[in-house]
């Protein structure tokens, strides 16, 4: 396990950019689902 302070520092930020990013993507690809499902429907 890391002991280094930048260690536990890159530690804290990454998971907290995954989480964003987790919770962009998903919200992202429901967006374009409903994008395409309002733009076919001519």
């Amino acid at each position: 396990m890391a002991n280094h302070k930048s260690a536990l520092k890159r530690i804290r930020s990454n998971e907290a950019k995954r989480l964003r990013n987790r919770y962009q993507h998903k919200t992202a690809r429901n967006a374009m689902k409903k994008f395409q499902e309002l733009t076919d429907k001519k």
